[in-house]
């Protein structure tokens, strides 16, 4: 059984170790953040820009793990009775029904077959729903070279944005096929836009006024959404990207600084380690937050539940690495380098978070470092770091 908390010698070790990549010059600055029996540590190392000393509070990009997110306020509106996993999307997304489906993912986007059944919210959710991301150049793939015609920025990183409004975003999807025939394949990227949209027409307001109301709001996440209020900016820190053997400044194009045409509910997010840890902290509880239930706990015990066959897991590619895969999020039920287990995922911009349910832990590390989850170095050695921190009673090695 484990005991409850942290050991102060291993945050100091787990310091000392993130420190070294600061002086390395691997990353600027960084903000950690953990939570295990209530015990909570945030550190913040190095420096956000310049030299100015990186914040706790810092507001990061937080692009793919705003996949979590999204799923937990389309399972609000689950749990509300105005979407059924099992429902068709044509009800509320008709500029998706009825689409035919590739031959095969590389072919003419004239040589399809029709639909096999329906995509449903649980497709969305699962990301089985025939539309995402391949690893190709799109001249291999008519289909890719569509989506890239279109500007929907739907199987690519978050930057550039697309620049078209969610139902005009609608409409030039629903003129492409699908690639793979309805909860056969697992596809990384546009499920989550897909369900952001669908999420606000099932609330009837705006996506992100609804996650502001339903899952920002309650959980008191105070410096999450989709752009930083101007009188925060100087919290938002700059980003890097690898370049000759060092870092150079990423342009992001300022898109987070103020509101979007798309609220994309795959890569959209701003947050801080503190906001996220709480997000984290509810779905360890089980729904709960400060003794207020937020979502149902058979719903999360959903939500955090491998839903891939094994086939579909082989098939999934390198950016899901083999683990499985609940609503928005990976399932990683055997230890990986460091021992981390549990559920959770990473963001490109440099982001991380696990949920430990066996440790009571939930464990977020953010970066300023343009990375693709499961990079080496940094991350598995926070995560060795992590669970050394836990003490005597960690369960895993």
């Amino acid at each position: 059984m484990s005991s409850p908390g942290l050991s102060k010698a291993g945050l100091e070790r787990l310091h000392e170790t993130m420190a070294g990549y600061v002086t390395a010059g691997r990353v600027p600055g960084l903000v950690l953040g953990l939570s295990r029996g209530g015990d909570v540590h945030t550190d913040a190392i190095g420096t956000a820009a310049g030299s100015e000393p990186m914040r706790p509070d810092a507001i990061f990009r937080i692009t793919s793990m705003t996949r979590p997110v999204t799923a937990v306020a389309a399972l609000l509106l689950v749990q509300d009775g105005r979407l059924a996993l099992d429902e068709p999307i044509d009800r509320l997304l008709p500029e998706l029904a009825g689409r035919p489906v590739l031959r095969r993912p590389n072919a003419p986007l004239d040589e399809t077959v029709p639909a096999d059944r329906p995509v449903t919210v649980l497709d969305l959710l699962t990301f089985r729903s025939g539309f995402g991301m391949i690893l190709a150049p799109p001249s291999e793939y008519p289909i890719l070279a569509a989506e890239q015609a279109l500007e929907l920025s739907s199987v690519g990183p978050p930057t550039p944005a697309t620049p078209h409004a969610p139902d005009e975003w609608l409409r030039r999807l629903g003129t492409l096929p699908l690639m793979d025939q309805p909860g056969t394949q697992w596809r990384y990227g546009s499920s989550s836009q897909i369900l952001g949209a669908l999420i606000a027409r099932a609330a009837d307001q705006p996506g992100e006024a609804f996650y502001a109301e339903r899952v920002f709001g309650p959980l008191g996440m105070t410096d999450t959404g989709f752009w930083v209020p101007e009188g925060e900016r100087h919290r938002l820190v700059p980003c890097y990207e690898q370049a000759d053997g060092g870092l150079a400044a990423f342009d992001d194009g300022g898109q987070w600084e103020h509101p979007r045409p798309f609220p994309d509910g795959g890569a959209g997010l701003v947050s801080t380690v503190g906001d996220y840890l709480t997000f984290g902290q509810m779905l360890l509880a089980g729904g709960m937050h400060r003794g207020t239930r937020l979502l149902a706990p058979e719903l999360v015990a959903a939500m955090t539940t491998d839903h891939l066959t094994a086939g579909q897991r082989a098939e999934a590619g390198p950016i899901l690495g083999g683990r499985g895969w609940g609503f928005g999020l990976s399932v990683i039920e055997r230890p990986e380098a460091g021992g981390v287990k549990g559920y959770g995922w990473s963001g490109g911009f440099g982001t991380h978070w696990v949920n430990d349910p066996d440790e009571g832990l939930v464990a977020v590390l953010c970066t300023q470092v343009l990375a693709f989850p499961g990079g080496p170095g940094l991350e598995s050695d926070f995560w060795t770091g992590t669970y050394r921190a836990l003490g005597d009673g960690a369960t895993s090695a």
